[in-house]
């Protein structure tokens, strides 16, 4: 798709529902007695490959344009699938589906795309093992396809060496058929949407810190979910409408849970100009609307625990970082490298191909803002995030700017270039 620079970009957008709580919401659904009403679910490749693996277990999933209606079967109720499970290009469902299909009474393989088969696995492997998961790869490459064997379950205290909600997550779901309490602690807090979704579904969990609890179920309860925007789609417009002059939007509806909301952090310490409105929390997961405007952006550091709130929007920083007076610096990021593409040197080859002045580096990059930004050749590795964020960077660039496989975006936003197209004046 070829992309030019755009005038102010005006008016009000709903971005499409949290990829990951709507991925938790048919999982936790799908392991609950009675049915769950799930609204606002993102009707995204990736989404609905996590619908697909349950269905395929014997799971009723009813996929409306008004709700999606999953008649769950309870902790135990999931039958051997007759074929393979294919994940698609989520990660999310082979990680949290894993941990589920640990403490089950049957077999089954889960497999992906290309790219799934290529992304660390050995991170869920290990703890699952732990516990006494019978799990391997079957190319024993710790990467997927994954054989696995349902068995009796142990509980462990497992101090995990990423903060990975995927990692988290897995862990905490076998933790609700091992027979004693499931403890992860990780180096920094991570995306905490598990943790709040399974207490509503019934089961017992805690949080202290960086370490998260759970004890064995008996049972989960169907329940109604409300799936907010997801900040991640959001931070594509929040950056357009930062960059662009004269440019003012109001994005509806975002969820702001604060182990997701690094990206707001950063633009206020860049000088974002951006306001919440009507702040609300919806059973633990709070939602506002936010009015973004042009600004004049300065450089910052990103590093630390601020990493795991905001490592899905690197990307996009990355390009709003191009504008800013200064020198931005992104460190502590190297789990970028383990994404659908390794984002680090994706985002810095392509930057460079549009004028941009950026380095990498082990761990992040270095990116040294005020220089303008021309058209070029943009290569998406079939990564969702890098065409969105390059499809933003074209709205400052001087002429033409072509992206490569852009229609990679249906992973997680089908309409996001049409959305992008009706905000432009």
């Amino acid at each position: 798709m070829k992309f030019y620079q755009s005038g102010p970009l005006k008016g009000e957008i709903a971005v499409p529902g949290d990829k990951s709580i709507s991925h938790r919401s048919v999982m936790f659904g799908s392991i609950a007695r009675g049915t769950t009403e799930i609204t606002g679910f993102l009707q995204g490749a990736d989404c609905l490959s996590t619908i697909s693996c349950f269905r395929k277990m014997g799971v009723e999933i009813e996929n409306t344009p008004d709700a999606v209606l999953v008649h769950g079967r309870g902790l135990h109720g999931l039958t051997a699938p007759e074929s393979v499970l294919d994940c698609g290009n989520s990660g999310t469902t082979t990680r949290l589906i894993s941990g589920i299909l640990a403490g089950q009474t049957f077999s089954c393989t889960l497999t992906g795309d290309a790219s799934i088969q290529k992304r660390p696995m050995k991170r869920i492997m290990e703890p699952l093992g732990m516990m006494g998961a019978q799990i391997r790869s079957v190319n024993d490459n710790s990467c997927a396809p994954l054989a696995i064997t349902g068995s009796p379950l142990h509980g462990i205290h497992y101090h995990s060496k990423v903060a990975s909600a995927q990692v988290k997550s897995s862990i905490l779901l076998a933790g609700l058929y091992a027979d004693g309490k499931t403890q992860v602690t990780e180096p920094a807090l991570s995306r905490n949407h598990t943790e709040i979704m399974l207490r509503f579904f019934g089961a017992d969990v805690t949080s202290e810190g960086c370490t998260a609890s759970i004890l064995p179920a008996e049972e989960l309860y169907g329940q109604k979910i409300t799936v907010p925007g997801d900040i991640s789609s959001a931070s594509y417009f929040i950056a357009a409408a930062l960059l662009v002059p004269g440019s003012e939007l109001l994005i509806k509806n975002v969820g702001i849970n604060p182990t997701r909301d690094g990206i707001l952090r950063v633009c206020k310490a860049m000088g974002a100009d951006i306001a919440l409105q009507s702040a609300v929390y919806d059973r633990g997961e709070p939602v506002a609307d936010l009015l973004v405007r042009h600004s004049s952006l300065k450089a910052t550091e990103i590093s630390g625990e601020l990493i795991p709130t905001l490592i899905d929007e690197i990307p996009v920083i990355a390009v709003m970082a191009c504008a800013a007076s200064g020198t931005t610096v992104i460190r502590d990021a190297a789990e970028l490298k383990v994404k659908e593409s390794n984002r680090i040197r994706t985002v810095v080859d392509n930057l460079k191909a549009m004028g941009a002045h950026i380095e990498e580096t082990d761990d992040g990059m270095v990116i040294e803002g005020g220089y303008p930004l021309h058209g070029g050749l943009i290569e998406s590795h079939l990564d969702h995030r890098i065409a969105m964020s390059f499809a933003i960077a074209s709205l400052i660039a001087e002429g033409e700017t072509t992206i490569q496989n852009a229609d990679c975006v249906n992973i997680s936003y089908p309409s996001f270039y049409e959305d992008l197209e009706r905000l432009k004046h």
